[in-house]
């Protein structure tokens, strides 16, 4: 870094804490500094003089509280009901300030605008790096002309930080890519499979966990889900644990010397008249002769720098502290600078690092003093530099003390545990293992072996300050090759095979360790949210055991035939992050390949939802609640051709019936009807090869049995992009003889469901809004392989004026409002059906004017809107269609205003209908 010329240049320094901004600038300005409020109370500013390299400068340090932005959805995507979760794998995301840190922003933005540098104090791991360039695009927004640096360090203490400021570096973007990476898959994969549980399972079933179960939120968290599965995989081992028992057999032999207790080499055997005869062969035969004995000097080794791992472990086993409790009590001790920084991935320390300083600091501890004394002193030979662990995350040392202490007064009983515990492991680490003397003596009964151990300690080392490690033995009388004698006692015992134990909190470290779920600074946080959602309960060994919630849930996915419970996917996500990092690969194609995978599995798992469902109705009782409509998610199967903004997407009504419309409604009206007989249905993550425009993703069917023809199936894999022939047949078939259709059979129809009349439109190749089928010309609609929809003649041979939607005779019908008193319209007999014309208009629109009953033109398509301005008229059912009769309808985006429920006349309202009886 070279250094500025001319006058004295003007520093802004940012750190993650108000906490840790004092501290440095306390350290950094000896305590000759100024304080002023902020634009956050929390957040005050500090201005002292200070030399960088010989350069003048004036410290303006200041400090966020975390992260100072949060990645969400635009806000159409946030509400839960808005959208398909499935969506939520490529709706648009942004990072913004919340509303909670703005006056954090303005307080950066107004001292960043009168600076020259912006000096990064953030906490030295990826996460750390991710908010640091939060504040450079909040602060270079301010500023484009600003320095940026970045200051590492790992202890609020005066060495580190004076040697941190002379050393400047700059930000690491791949580390803050990771995090960007990570935020982004997080937020997709839980957002989408949170709303899917719970909007499939709140209602469904009586889940009062939380006292509150109209609130219940059923997340799901790509990290949190994968360590319950280790939760609930243990339970599962013990719960199919069966019990067998088992025989061995024990001897013992006392002398002058004392006691051995000889164990058989076989261990144990699950055949009681194998054992019996074993047993009784070393009864018959009892001469015990000696036929080996072992002696070896044993070394215990003092343990590895201390991790962030291992401090959760360690005080999990020793304290009953939990990971998260110990993560808090670690952060305070750091802040108050008695520690080095608690999130590290790294235990083994640099050559450069002054280990014997850290020592001698310890030297006036009234308890472990007198230890560290005989550590610094040659004599003693106790020294040995702390052993490498093999890791290291290029961030951060090991945990070790950095301050004495004798202990605070404003320190709880942990602080002092866990201070003690990082000084102890520190001094043990640069200790010499113990020395200890161990024997094996084996021994021949009847042609059994047996054998015995014991141990002495000859040089305690480590040990002596370690008091969480423990090395005995019991010490053996003295045998040699060869010695016979007979055993005091002989024994054949039973036993009982148990089952392994529930997991305890360091073993569940262990297991989300191995199996790259999370990170060491994030783990605890993952074994929280399980306890805080009720997923799973620990009691007071810190043993944990899934609560019927979270086990329902895992044997639900495990049920799939899906390992979304596994660590392998998280895993995997894991490593593509640490490949973000270091370079080796891109941001985008970690997302894109993370989220394609998951969103499979996404759509894979909602169209196996039943599966869920009997997992959940094995714990739960069915819930008599009722299920809203938006309890179906809706799923996405095609843009939509009309708005061409949105989406259509596979809704289900409170009725049962199935149709796929516009999310963009009531903008956007484009709907189209499926088939009554449906009784379920779903989208696939299968596109249909033909439709256009794409992606068409095809639908699963499960029709009724009583609803459609026998040489149908049940189960039926469709399109509703025109291609399917199939559906076609199924929609004339629930279009004339469902019952939920029509009250009595159409007439004219033929066995096979094909009806006998004049032509009607087949399922459209492509959807379109009602006014541009109305404006093409039939030619062309035939060149797609439309059938047309426009009889060239509404009246029959009796001068009846036919329906063109259903073919049926019209009714005529008189109007009562004041604007249309005693003027004739026809309507179809069919309360279904949307058929309307006004009768002075029908005549008008044949040549030569007014031609009676038995014209032979059709009027024009807009006649049939009538007063309504081309919009088909809706029956009481809330279905319309168009004049053109086709299947499906597509709306046009017009407000509909209703009409008289009655007739169907949109000129009154059934109240003041003339055919009303």
């Amino acid at each position: 870094m070279q250094p500025g010329g001319g006058g004295a240049i003007r520093v802004l320094n940012v750190a993650e804490k108000p906490s840790v901004a004092k501290a440095v600038a306390g350290i950094l300005s000896r305590g000759s500094m100024q304080s002023r409020a902020g634009r956050s109370q929390y957040n005050r500013v500090f201005e002292f003089n200070y030399a960088i390299h010989g350069q003048a400068c004036r410290m303006l340090v200041t400090s966020v509280t975390g992260h100072l932005m949060e990645l969400e959805f635009e806000d159409r995507f946030r509400r839960w009901h808005s959208c398909d979760p499935a969506d939520l794998f490529h709706a648009p995301v942004r990072k913004s300030v919340p509303q909670d840190k703005q006056a954090i922003r303005q307080t950066l933005e107004e001292e960043a605008r009168r600076c020259q540098w912006l000096v990064l104090w953030l906490d030295c791991d990826r996460e750390g790096e991710n908010i640091a360039y939060e504040v450079i695009e909040v602060c270079t927004g301010a500023n484009s002309h600003l320095n940026i640096w970045r200051a590492r360090f790992s202890a609020l203490i005066d060495r580190e930080i004076h040697e941190s400021v002379q050393h400047l570096g700059r930000p690491n973007k791949l580390f803050a890519d990771a995090v960007d990476a990570r935020q982004e898959i997080d937020l997709r994969i839980g957002a989408s499979f949170t709303r899917f549980q719970t909007m499939l399972l709140k209602d469904a079933f009586v889940i009062d966990v939380t006292g509150d179960g109209r609130n219940l939120v059923l997340s799901y968290g790509p990290c949190q889900f994968p360590t319950l599965g280790f939760i609930v995989e243990r339970f599962w081992e013990i719960q199919a644990h069966e019990p067998e028992e088992f025989w061995t057999i024990n001897c013992t032999h006392t002398s002058d010397e004392g006691t051995a207790s000889f164990g058989w080499i076989r261990g144990h055997l699950f055949d009681y008249p194998s054992a019996v005869i074993l047993y009784e062969m070393c009864v018959e035969e009892p001469m015990a002769t000696v036929q080996n004995v072992r002696n070896q000097e044993k070394l215990k080794y003092p343990p590895y720098p201390l991790s962030t791992l291992e401090l959760q472990k360690r005080a999990s086993r020793y304290f009953r502290m939990s990971s998260e409790h110990t993560m808090k009590v670690a952060e305070e001790l750091y802040q108050a600078g008695f520690i080095s920084y608690p999130r590290t991935e790294t235990d083994n320390f640099s050559p450069n690092t002054d280990l014997h300083a850290i020592v001698r600091e310890q030297v006036e501890h009234p308890v472990w003093g007198s230890y560290a004394h005989r550590l610094l002193t040659p004599e003693e030979r106790l020294w040995r530099n702390p052993s490498n662990g093999g890791h290291d995350d290029k961030a951060h040392p090991p945990i070790h003390p950095t301050k004495f202490s004798r202990g605070e007064n404003n320190w709880s009983q942990d602080h002092n545990k866990l201070y003690e515990l990082v000084v102890r492991h520190f001094l043990a680490c640069c200790s010499q293992p113990a020395v200890g003397a161990e024997t094996t003596v084996e021994i021949d009964i009847a042609g059994e072996q047996f054998t015995a151990s014991g141990r002495v300690v000859l040089a305690k080392n480590y040990l002596d300050v370690y008091r969480f490690d423990s090395w005995g033995g019991t010490l053996l009388p003295t045998y040699n090759i060869g010695q016979q004698f007979v055993p005091t006692t002989l024994t054949l015992d039973s036993g009982v095979t148990r089952p392994p134990p529930l997991l305890a909190e360091a073993d569940l470290l262990s297991c989300m360790d191995k199996a790259g779920i999370g990170t060491d600074a994030t783990m605890h946080d993952h074994i929280k949210k399980l306890l805080d959602r009720c997923y799973a309960t620990k009691d007071e060994n810190t043993r944990f055991s899934p609560t019927n919630l979270g086990e329902a849930l895992v044997m639900g996915y495990d049920e799939m035939g899906y390992e979304l419970w596994k660590p392998y996917l998280r895993s995997m996500m894991e490593a593509d992050m640490k490949s973000v990092s270091i370079g080796t690969k891109s941001k985008s194609e970690v997302l894109e390949s993370c989220l394609q995978q998951m969103k499979a599995c996404f759509l894979d798992a909602r169209v196996n939802k039943a599966k869920l469902l009997d997992a959940m109705g094995i714990f739960f009782a069915r819930s008599s609640r009722p299920i809203n409509e938006t309890q179906n998610p809706v799923q996405a199967v095609r843009p939509c051709a009309a708005c061409r903004e949105s989406e259509m997407a596979l809704k289900q009504r409170q009725t049962g019936e199935f149709m796929v419309g516009c999310r963009s409604y009531p903008q956007c009206r484009n709907v189209v009807w499926l088939p009554g007989s449906i009784s379920e249905a779903s989208v696939t993550n299968q596109v249909c090869p033909i439709c256009t425009p794409g992606p068409v993703y095809k639908i699963q069917f499960k029709f009724r049995r009583r609803d459609i023809p026998p040489n149908f199936d049940v189960d039926h894999l469709g399109c509703v992009g025109g291609c399917d022939d199939i559906l076609k047949e199924l929609m004339e078939i629930s279009r004339f003889g469902s019952r939920s259709q029509a009250a009595t059979p159409a007439r004219g129809q033929t066995p096979n469901g094909a009806r006998q009349g004049p032509p009607r439109q087949d399922l459209h190749t492509n959807f379109r809004p009602a006014g541009q089928l109305n404006n093409e010309n039939p030619s062309s609609m035939h060149s797609q392989g439309f059938r047309s929809t426009h009889t060239q003649n509404p009246s029959n041979a009796s001068g009846q004026v036919l329906c063109t939607s259903c073919g049926e005779p019209c009714i005529l019908r008189i109007a009562n409002t004041d604007a249309n008193r005693g003027r004739k319209f026809y309507k179809c007999q069919d309360p279904g059906c949307g058929f309307f014309k006004w009768e002075d208009e029908l005549e008008n629109a044949m040549p030569g004017g007014r031609r009676g009953r038995g014209s032979s033109r059709q009027a024009p398509a807009s006649a049939s809107a009538g007063r309504r301005g081309g919009v088909q008229a809706r029956g009481r059912r809330g279905r319309g269609r168009n004049a053109d009769g086709g299947m499906f309808v597509s709306a046009t985006g017009d407000t509909v205003s209703g009409c008289c429920f009655t007739c169907g006349d949109p000129s009154h309202f059934a109240n003041a209908c003339p055919n009303r009886r």
